[in-house]
């Protein structure tokens, strides 16, 4: 065999190799190790909390050789999740970082079409509807309402908003409906997602316009202690839980994002990351859908920054997953399992 032939044998043997770490590279290590981490920590915390029954109920006998297993075995997910971890982030993630300078794309007319979901948001909507058409960079405001049983409609309509029911239940349907009649409505490039429940405001628009030569999407965050009101539906518990999985889709996307608010609707988006992203989503998954939304804009490339923004107590009674700790921790484990297995049925 010559020279040359034996180059081209060792060049084809080595092509799957480089596929291989291809695929490797693809592979959330980080999210993985950040979860075996957590069940090693959580199995060796019930070890602990198991010498409560061993002693003060005289359990010892019984429970001491499960209680030494589980505090033992508690050390390999640790490990296992720390060495993912190192090799995600030492190995994988200089090269999943884009090598792109900063997106600078100027928008050419920063008018926005300001879509509001609704669902018997009447003692609020026809606030809403005003702050954001008062606005000086607002061109229309769209209502959804979510087939409300109260007047929501109606106000929405008199305080001047083009508005529309969608009949079909559901957060993820009402939000589906907002950015497609947006998107029919074809007047502006930019175009902003929000609630009609007033915990939002038109004043933020100017902070999303900064942001938006920047990215495709600008998500909201309500992380900054000082933009947040002192009295809101979120919660201690569901601030931390939200920032928990906003990390864990981070590190699904590692070197493509920084996300600490997967909960928030209030969010821009430019009119053709949409045409592209909306026909991929399914308008059935419901309290997840912010989420959702982020991780499939996320998976087709879009570029997605976050923008600081104010947060105030909500008019009315609240219907969606800040009603209280027990229903956050529901649909905060739903949004992490449909991370984790892609949104597959039966898992979230």
């Amino acid at each position: 065999m010559s020279q040359i032939s034996v180059i081209d044998h060792a060049l084809t043997r080595t092509k799957p190799l480089s596929g291989q770490l291809t695929g490797i590279r693809r592979v959330p290590l980080l999210l993985y190790g950040i979860l075996l981490f957590c069940v090693g920590v959580g199995m060796y915390m019930i070890g602990v909390l198991m010498i409560l029954p061993r002693f003060f109920l005289n359990l010892n006998a019984l429970l001491l050789p499960m209680n030494e297993w589980i505090v033992w075995y508690s050390g390999m997910p640790i490990m296992l999740g720390f060495v993912l971890t190192i090799v995600d982030l030492l190995l994988f993630y200089p090269a999943r970082r884009s090598t792109a300078e900063v997106r600078q794309d100027p928008i050419d007319n920063s008018k926005v079409t300001v879509a509001l979901t609704a669902y018997n948001d009447e003692l609020s909507i026809a606030a809403a509807v005003e702050d954001f058409l008062g606005h000086k960079l607002v061109r229309n405001v769209i209502v959804v309402s979510n087939n409300s049983s109260d007047a929501t409609l109606e106000r929405a309509t008199v305080a001047g908003a083009i508005t529309f029911n969608e009949p079909a239940q559901g957060y993820g349907r009402c939000v589906y409906r907002c950015l497609s009649e947006a998107i029919a409505l074809d007047e502006t490039e930019l175009i902003v997602l929000c609630e009609g429940d007033r915990t939002f405001r038109a004043h933020d628009l100017d902070k999303f316009l900064a942001y938006a030569p920047h990215a495709d999407i600008v998500n909201g965050t309500r992380t900054v202690e000082r933009l947040r009101q002192h009295t809101t539906q979120l919660s201690t518990f569901m601030y931390y839980g939200n920032l928990f999985v906003g990390k864990l889709l981070e590190a699904k996307h590692l070197g493509k994002c920084t996300i600490t608010d997967v909960g928030t609707t209030y969010k821009l988006c430019r009119r053709q990351a949409l045409r592209q992203l909306l026909p991929t989503l399914d308008a059935g998954i419901n309290l997840e859908f912010n989420a959702y939304f982020l991780d499939r804009a996320l998976e087709a490339g879009l570029s997605v920054v976050e923008c600081p923004i104010t947060f105030h107590q909500r008019v009315g009674v609240s219907k969606g997953g800040n009603t209280d700790n027990r229903r956050a921790l529901w649909v905060g484990s739903r949004m992490m399992l449909g991370i984790i297995f892609n949104w597959k049925r039966g898992f979230c």
